[in-house]
């Protein structure tokens, strides 16, 4: 199982991160989503490979089998971790997929660090630019409902982790695609990861703003959404990032929920593939 090491933004501690690490050619870098891991990328992983290029998965600090420190799970965190790994494994002519959470990771890795050795990205069921309902985002999520999210990561992490699996498939409508056993599959990964961790990252995706940011999204960039995600609303995520982003291409998946990767991944697989061979 390799590992990369990367050093806390505030230099408090060493952290490994775990990665998988598959095929030959121009790499892609797939981040994964709250509260899962790289696991959740299987399917990708493989069609990825199979169309001829070296797919990178890594678990975020806190999740699978990454290191657990006690802090520093904000986004120049993340995006730190991201940009030593492509260091340390020397990799160019990147393509960056961020999937809900792992969108922010993109944008502000490219803020941050520049798009020098990146070539694309891919921005799918992303949070970006800003999740949390205001004045200026009246279709984003309510103050109060994120609280409660809060409280539940707090108080009773384990149960509400299994109904928001539900939530994240729109299990209801979309049985013949999600397996009971993919849900318990889900459910153990996310309820094994760091609880501290887990409520840290809900803090960064919740309340970073990364409207000023899209701007600093120069290279190609796809962006996927489900029109029936009840996780992240269209409306104050993907729907915005695509009138800012210069140069994207938006495609809307018809009753596409916010894990997309399971219910649609053949459609998803097409459309990502094609982008990166474009």
């Amino acid at each position: 199982m390799p590992f990369i090491e990367t050093e806390d933004i505030q230099k408090e501690e060493n952290v490994y991160i775990n990665y998988q690490d598959s095929g030959e050619g121009q790499p892609v870098i797939l981040i994964h989503g709250w509260p899962l891991s790289h696991r959740m990328w299987e399917n990708q992983v493989q069609a990825i490979v199979e169309a001829g290029f070296r797919c990178i998965a890594y678990d975020r600090r806190g999740f699978g089998d990454s290191d657990r420190p006690w802090n520093n799970y904000d986004y120049d965190s993340l995006a730190l971790d991201l940009r030593t790994l492509i260091e340390q494994l020397d990799l160019r002519d990147c393509i960056l997929v961020g999937f809900s959470m792992g969108g922010g990771e993109v944008v502000r890795y490219l803020s941050r660090f520049g798009d020098d050795r990146i070539a694309k990205a891919v921005l799918i069921s992303s949070v970006i630019p800003l999740v949390k309902k205001t004045d200026a985002n009246p279709d984003g999520v309510p103050e109060e409902k994120l609280n409660e999210i809060m409280d539940s990561l707090q108080n009773n992490r384990v149960a509400f982790l299994a109904a928001f699996s539900k939530q994240f498939y729109n299990y209801a409508d979309q049985k013949d695609k999600v397996s009971k056993q993919h849900l318990q599959y889900d459910w153990g990964i996310a309820s094994a990861a760091s609880p501290r961790a887990t409520i840290e990252t809900a803090k960064a995706w919740a309340n970073t703003d990364f409207r000023q940011e899209l701007r600093n999204v120069r290279v190609p960039t796809l962006i996927v959404h489900g029109d029936a995600d009840q996780i992240v609303p269209i409306e104050t995520s993907s729907e915005q990032s695509s009138k800012v982003i210069r140069d994207n291409k938006y495609v809307v998946i018809k009753d596409g929920p916010h894990g997309l990767f399971i219910t649609h991944k053949e459609e998803l697989n097409s459309l990502l593939i094609d982008f990166l061979k474009k």
